[in-house]
């Protein structure tokens, strides 16, 4: 099983919520780097860290993430 990002709208949402990558990054305790990788779905996101981004965002979980 992996969680990766719903990419269009966890950008999207990103943007709207006025963050940015290094923002969202500084606010959820992952790097830079991480962030960048899950916005463009190259990597998958812990249930716990999915979870804070999704509260910072404002969004559901489901919304922002897939399982596969």
């Amino acid at each position: 099983m992996r969680i990766v990002a719903n990419r269009d709208i966890f950008t999207k949402s990103r943007i709207l919520k006025g963050l940015s990558q290094r923002e969202l990054a500084r606010q959820s305790g992952l790097s830079h780097g991480y962030i960048s990788l899950i916005e463009r779905g190259n990597k998958s996101i812990g249930p716990k860290a999915a979870k804070k981004v999704s509260e910072i965002l404002d969004k559901n979980v489901e919304e922002l993430f897939i399982i596969e």
